[in-house]
């Protein structure tokens, strides 16, 4: 295992009932450093043996942790913030090596993620309840909030440490006990936040991790069995489908969040000093990986040629190469074979009639692919209907501000959109999207105190906010004599 520059010890092993350890069959699969081609790690493979004792483990917990304090759960949560806020660097440089995204993405994440752990130590003594007398005067209705059970928490590579805190914080502060199952691609980031969580004081059972090989049928047991009463799922739209036909055998309750396609829409008299700045950090952040990047730009006639200018202007001066670097803007994607479905994408854009203003290829010597600008595009084409998860920015030109928003919606998802104008037109074009969230003039809006959560095939449930913990309680409405 490649040692970190930072001092801290790099756990590849699964976690189970307050315990690392290997593999019930001592399996492992390599993690690979996406800027180089080297391997970092053999991490253990889960077996079904493992999996099974991770659900038994967080069932035991369960009965014990659920009925603890809100003020000790909060605690907890407090503590492992504090720690990620204390090691924010070798956080980030686990990131970056795993991932192959930019220092600068790599700290902005881990301080995001980081703060999921303080919000939702504040929001476990904060759960709601209701206490009424009934309209008929017969009863008196209280509604109590309850923790839902085990939850199995699934998350996925382009945010491997955001996503894990995002379902932790709030599985933990409601009192549920919890079963981590990162991305194969980015195990090592998982198991830092398990160990944080281990040295905060977490007892054992109440968080574990598996990375279970093969992935989906393993994950499918754990959600058949009885014990498991959460899945939350951050992922492809496409496995979404899937795991949501599993849970319906044992009726899980699901929170999903899903693919996005998410459209940008300049309208007339946007102020480009603003809005190309926050357009290029909407695509670029992450590199373009994260369901929330900028996908489609429909700028409208009178502001194109010069939003392409600038576009065009500013993704030439991004320096590119290994994350560990500080002073490179976009790091390598996560693997070769990501690198290539971006270039794939390119090229049957560029066939289709876009043409390249910046940038089309992939780099040499790692993961890596060029900041790119197409122009030309067409609604309709490939590239519009493909969720591009890289750091590839596609034009379209429209004249009517209707036909921005129609080609806005016409998608079978609705995570985000962007709109840049003048705020009173930027408001209402915001009110007629099919979207769950709406950036206005600005490029990033995800806030642990804010609820993120699409529509349509985009997902289901919100997470952060105050309505993060309620995805992990149930309701229970018991009725008294007046």
């Amino acid at each position: 295992m490649t040692p970190l520059t930072q001092t801290t010890r790099l756990f590849a092993e699964l976690f189970i009932d307050g315990e690392w350890r290997a593999g019930a069959d001592g399996a492992t699969f390599p993690v690979v450093d996406p800027a180089t081609g080297d391997t970092i790690a053999d991490f253990a493979a889960a077996t079904a043996d493992d999996c099974e004792a991770a659900v038994r483990a967080a069932d035991a917990a369960f009965p014990a942790w659920s009925q603890t304090s809100p003020r000790e759960r909060s605690e907890l949560l407090y503590r492992a913030f504090e720690i990620l806020r204390a090691e924010r660097e070798t956080f980030a440089e686990i990131m970056v090596r795993e991932n192959g995204k930019a220092w600068s993405d790599a700290i902005a994440e881990a301080n995001y993620a980081t703060e999921f752990f303080r919000w939702f130590a504040e929001e476990a003594v904060r759960v709601p309840g209701d206490f009424r007398l009934s309209p008929a005067g017969d009863k008196r209705i209280v509604v109590a909030r309850q923790p839902t059970g085990v939850a199995l928490l699934v998350t996925p590579w382009n945010f491997p440490a955001a996503m894990a805190t995002r379902k932790l914080g709030p599985a933990l502060a409601a009192g549920c006990t919890a079963i981590l199952k990162p991305a194969r691609e980015t195990p090592l980031t998982a198991a830092f936040i398990v160990d944080v969580l281990h040295r905060a004081g977490a007892p054992k059972g109440v968080v574990n991790l598996v990375t279970p090989v093969p992935t989906g049928p393993l994950v499918a047991a754990m959600i058949a069995d009885p014990a498991v009463r959460k899945l939350s799922f951050t992922g492809s739209t496409e496995v979404g489908r899937e795991l949501l036909r599993t849970c319906a055998d044992t009726i899980v309750s699901t929170s999903m969040e899903l693919g996005g396609n998410a459209p940008v829409i300049v309208l007339p008299g946007a102020d480009l000093d603003e809005a190309v700045p926050a357009a290029l950090l909407a695509k670029m952040r992450n590199g373009g990986a994260a369901c929330t990047a900028a996908n489609r730009f429909y700028v409208h006639e009178s502001l194109h040629d010069e939003f392409v200018r600038r576009m065009a202007a500013e993704l030439s001066t991004v320096a590119t190469g290994p994350g560990l670097d500080r002073d490179n803007q976009l790091g390598a994607l996560v693997s070769a074979v990501e690198r290539d479905k971006v270039a794939a994408l390119v090229e049957t854009a560029v066939a289709e009639g876009a043409r390249v203003v910046v940038g089309g290829a992939s780099i040499e010597g790692g993961a890596f692919y060029e900041p790119t600008l197409l122009d030309g595009v067409r609604h309709g084409d490939a590239i519009t209907r493909t969720e591009i998860f890289g750091p590839v920015t596609a034009v379209v030109s429209y004249r009517e501000v209707g036909d921005a928003v129609r080609m806005a919606n016409d998608t079978e998802f609705g995570l985000v959109a962007y709109v840049f104008g003048p705020e009173h037109d930027a408001l209402r074009v915001s009110l007629r999207l099919d979207t769950g969230m709406v950036a206005v003039n600005r490029g990033v809006l995800s806030d642990p105190a804010a609820p993120f959560g699409g529509a349509k095939e985009s997902g289901l449930g919100r997470e952060g906010g105050s309505e993060g913990i309620l995805e992990y309680l149930e309701e229970k409405y018991i009725a008294l004599n007046p």
